[in-house]
């Protein structure tokens, strides 16, 4: 028969008692199963119902940022596919402009002027612009870097943005600029060709 703490024999009552205090202890902190789980083997859990709270039923499938729309607001800033034949074409004319690109950088030359002066010997011919605005002829365009708002007003890094035509669906887009250069090649965006456009659509 149990002890009380005085030593002596403990009522059936007392003794009843203390398994429930222990029983109530001994399942402090555990996590027992709700109707919605249980059945479900340890460690797993079952999808919440559809209309629980949680993900945006508005989320489109491989958003960046998750929000509403975000592949369509920003279709704008992802570049065509190539085909093959035209990647094996942009990635050919891209191994001639690094090495050009490479020696202006090592010698600290990247205004626009010097870059597509260097550029045009290797036979490519500068695009030229309508009076509309659309191009009319020539593959290669050399200018400034994308200007950006720093301290309050709008600046205009050292630098040379550089954007070679290869095919209709093959662009070879580069940089060069204090800090480094960069050579790639990439299908045309929808609205600003070769060219990355600048985000804040």
């Amino acid at each position: 028969m149990p002890l009380s703490i005085s030593g002596r024999p403990a009522s059936p009552t007392a003794t009843g008692l203390a398994l429930v205090a222990v029983l109530c202890l001994g399942g402090c902190g555990e996590q027992r199963a709700t109707d919605s789980t249980a059945g479900a083997p340890a460690g797993t859990s079952r999808s919440a119902p559809s209309g629980a709270s949680g993900a945006s039923p508005y989320v489109e499938p491989g958003a960046g940022d998750g929000a509403p729309h975000y592949n369509e607001n920003n279709g704008y800033r992802r570049p065509g596919d190539m085909s093959p034949a035209s990647a094996t074409d942009a990635a050919r004319e891209a191994d001639r402009i690094r090495p050009v690109l490479k020696r202006l950088w090592e010698r600290k030359k990247w205004d626009p002027a010097t870059v597509r002066a260097a550029l045009l010997p290797l036979g490519y011919e500068e695009e030229r612009t309508g009076s509309n605005g659309k191009p009319h002829g020539g593959t290669l365009t050399v200018r400034a870097m994308n200007s950006r708002f720093t301290d309050g007003r709008e600046v205009t890094p050292e630098g040379a943005l550089v954007g070679l035509s290869v095919h209709d669906d093959a662009c070879v887009t580069a940089f060069v600029q204090k800090s480094n250069y960069e050579v790639t090649t990439n299908g045309p965006y929808p609205e600003t060709g070769c060219f990355e456009p600048p985000s804040g659509h």
